[in-house]
C-alpha cells in the first residue's frame, strides 16, 4: 500500500470535505487512489541561490506525475545569508532553519503526504528541510538547486565573498571605487548557491554522502541541462522509495553521518556544518556530539583546494568528477563506509561503482599522499573559554597556533567600526561577543568582520573568536561557537582588553590567560544583560533555543 498516510482522507468515506476539496483542485476519483508526494520548495525571488527552486519544483512536479503519483507543490520560507549578512537581518538566518523544519513537518503530517522531496538552494533550507524529513520519516529525496557560475574580473575567479573582501580592500586603501563596484557587479552572474565550498555546498555535499540525495545532485550547476534532467528524474526515485517503503530511518545512521562529515573535511567545508549536523543528528535520534566530529578531524585530511582558503570553486570541482568522483576516490582509500544505503535503493558503493574517478591531472582535489593538510581543519577546542566548547576551522595556511592580547568588541556592528577605524592590530585576537543564541539572538555570522580583516590585509595577523557563527566564506584564525556563550555568563562575557588568549589548534585548546579566582570575581561583577528583543519569533528563539554545543536546537526541553 503506497498511500498509508494520503488514504486517511482520500480513501475514508466519513472524510467527504477532503476529497471535495481535493477535486476542487482538479484530482479526478483515479487520482484519490495513488500516493501523495508532496513537494516543498523553498523557492522565492529574492536571492539567487532560491530564485530557480519553484520553476526546479515543477519539473520535479512532472516526473512525479508520470510515475503515476500526485505531487502538490508547497512552499516554505528561506533568509539570504549573503543579502542579510552585516545587518540585524543576519539574525533571522539561523532561526529560519528550524521554522523550515516546523513548516515542512507540519504541512506534510497535517496533509496526509505518503512521502515529500525537498528543494532547497541556501544555508539553512537544507538542514531544516532534512530535520523535518527525519522526523516525518516518510520516503523523502533532497533536491540541492545547485551551486552558482563564477564570476570573473581582470582574469580571477570571484564569488560574493569577493564582494565582502572587496570592501576591505576599499577600506585599506588598496582598491579604488571604480574597481569596487565592478567586482560587485561581477561576483554573481545568475542563479545558484554561493559558488566556493561554503555552508551551502558543504551541506550539499555532506547529504549526498549522507544518502538522502541522488548522487551528482550537490555537484551539478543550478544552470545546467543536468540539473534539470536531475530534477527529472526525481519522480522514478521516489516510486522507488514508496515501494520498498524506504525511509530516512533506514538511511541516516551513525555510520552515514560518519560518512558525510568525513567528506565535509575532506572538502574543507564551513564550521556552520557541525551546528547542523548536531541538530540532524537529534532529529534522527542518534547519539553524535563535538567530541565525535574531533575523531573524524583527526583522521582525516584536508584535500580540497577550494574556496575560501583555496583557489577552486563548486563548478570546478563538477568539472573533475563531481562529489561522486571524492566519494570514489575516499571508498578506495577506506575513508567511506560503502554499505550504507540511498535514496536510489543502493548501496554508496553500489550508486559508486560505475561513477568516473577523479580527472587525470587535476589538482582541485589532492591525493592523501599530498594533503593540503594531515588532519581536518574543523578543530573542536576546550579549555577556560569555552567550557561547553568551541569550533574553529584551522587550514593550516593562517597556522596552528596564536596568541595575543584581547580587543574586545560587544557586538558585530562595534567590530566593524572598529576595523574600519584601525582599532585593530597585528597580533590582536579580536572577541566579538553577545552574538551567540540568546545574545544575538539567533546566532549571527561574522562574515562582514573576517571579510573586512582579510581585505585589510590582517588575515595572517589577527585571531578571531566570537559567540556566533562563522560563513563558509569565512578564513584566517577563527574561533565561533564558544560555548557557554557571553548572554548566558560563559567566560567570554568576562574578557577584557588587555587579556592574553591563547589558541592552539594541535592541542584544541583555547584559554585566557586568566586564573580561576580572577574569573569568578569578574563574574560576582557581571551583569546579564537583557535580551535584545522583548517579542516576536526571535524573542521566542532566544528563550528556547539550546547552547550552540547542542546544535542550536529549540525542542530540547
Amino acid at each position: 500500500m503506497l498511500n498509508k498516510y494520503s488514504q486517511l482522507v482520500t480513501q475514508d468515506s466519513t472524510q467527504p470535505a477532503a476529497q471535495a476539496m481535493l477535486h476542487a483542485i482538479g484530482l479526478t476519483d483515479e487520482d484519490l487512489l495513488k500516493p501523495f508526494v508532496g513537494i516543498a520548495s523553498t523557492g522565492y525571488e529574492g536571492n539567487p541561490c532560491n530564485m530557480h527552486l519553484n520553476d526546479l519544483s515543477k519539473e520535479i512536479k512532472i516526473g512525479v506525475q508520470n510515475e503515476g503519483l500526485v505531487g502538490l507543490i508547497f512552499n516554505s520560507i528561506g533568509v539570504s545569508d549573503g543579502i542579510s549578512m552585516g545587518t540585524p537581518g543576519m539574525r533571522y538566518s539561523l532561526p529560519s532553519r528550524d521554522i523550515i523544519a516546523d513548516g515542512i513537518e507540519t504541512v506534510v503530517q497535517a496533509m496526509n503526504y505518503d512521502g515529500v522531496v525537498t528543494v532547497v538552494g541556501c544555508d539553512k533550507n537544507m538542514p531544516g528541510a532534512l530535520m523535518a524529513m527525519l522526523r516525518l520519516d516518510r520516503p523523502s529525496i533532497l533536491v540541492y538547486g545547485g551551486t552558482i557560475a563564477a564570476g570573473c574580473h581582470n582574469g580571477k575567479k570571484l564569488d560574493v565573498v569577493s564582494a565582502f573582501e572587496a570592501w576591505g580592500e576599499k577600506v585599506a586603501g588598496t582598491i579604488n571605487e571604480d574597481e569596487y563596484k565592478s567586482v560587485i557587479m561581477k561576483a554573481c552572474p545568475g542563479a545558484g548557491a554561493c559558488g566556493g565550498m561554503y555552508t551551502a555546498n558543504t551541506m550539499a555535499s555532506a547529504i549526498e554522502a549522507l544518502g538522502m540525495s541522488l548522487p551528482y545532485n550537490s555537484s551539478n550547476p543550478a544552470v545546467s541541462d543536468i540539473k534539470h534532467k536531475e530534477c527529472y528524474e526525481v519522480g522514478k526515485a521516489m516510486h522507488e522509495l514508496l515501494k520498498k517503503d524506504l525511509k530516512p530511518s533506514d538511511i541516516v545512521t551513525r555510520k552515514s553521518l560518519e560518512n558525510a562529515f568525513r567528506l565535509v573535511t575532506i572538502l574543507g567545508g564551513s564550521t556552520n556544518a557541525v551546528l547542523h549536523f548536531l541538530a540532524i543528528a537529534k532529529a534522527a535520534n542518534i547519539e553524535f556530539t563535538l567530541d565525535d566530529f574531533q575523531k573524524i578531524s583527526d583522521t582525516t585530511p584536508f584535500l580540497a583546494d577550494l574556496k575560501p582558503s583555496g583557489k577552486y570553486v563548486m563548478e570546478d570541482l563538477h568539472a573533475v568528477g563531481g562529489v561522486p568522483a571524492v566519494m570514489k576516490y575516499m571508498l578506495k582509500i577506506g575513508m567511506l563506509h560503502g554499505d550504507c544505503m540511498t535514496v536510489t535503493g543502493k548501496t554508496i558503493a553500489e550508486n559508486l561503482q560505475d561513477a568516473p574517478d577523479l580527472a587525470e591531472g587535476q589538482d582541485v582535489v589532492h591525493t592523501i599522499d599530498n594533503p593540503i593538510k594531515e588532519t581536518g581543519h574543523i578543530r573542536v577546542l576546550y579549555g577556560n573559554l569555552a567550557v561547553e566548547g568551541a569550533v574553529a576551522k584551522i587550514t593550516g595556511k593562517e597556522g596552528l597556533h596564536f596568541s595575543g592580547p584581547a580587543k574586545v568588541f560587544n557586538d558585530e556592528f562595534e567590530a566593524n567600526e572598529g576595523i574600519k577605524k584601525g582599532q585593530v592590530a597585528k597580533g590582536n585576537v579580536v572577541v566579538i561577543r553577545y552574538v551567540g543564541p540568546k545574545g544575538g539572538p539567533g546566532m549571527p555570522e561574522m562574515l562582514k568582520p573576517t571579510a573586512a580583516i582579510m581585505g585589510a590585509g590582517l588575515g595572517k595577523e589577527v585571531a578571531l573568536i566570537t559567540d556566533g557563527r562563522f560563513s563558509g566564506g569565512s578564513h584566517g584564525f577563527v574561533v565561533g561557537h564558544v560555548s557557554p556563550e557571553a548572554q548566558v555568563g560563559g567566560a567570554i562575557a568576562l574578557v577584557q582588553d588587555g587579556d592574553i588568549i591563547t589558541i592552539d589548534a594541535e592541542k584544541n585548546t583555547i584559554d585566557v590567560a586568566l586564573s580561576q579566582e580572577e574569573l569568578e570575581k569578574r563574574r560576582k561583577e557581571w551583569k546579564q544583560p537583557e535580551l535584545k528583543v522583548k517579542q516576536g519569533s526571535l524573542y521566542k528563539y532566544a528563550n528556547i533555543v539550546s547552547s550552540a554545543s547542542k546544535g542550536c536546537v529549540t525542542d530540547e526541553f
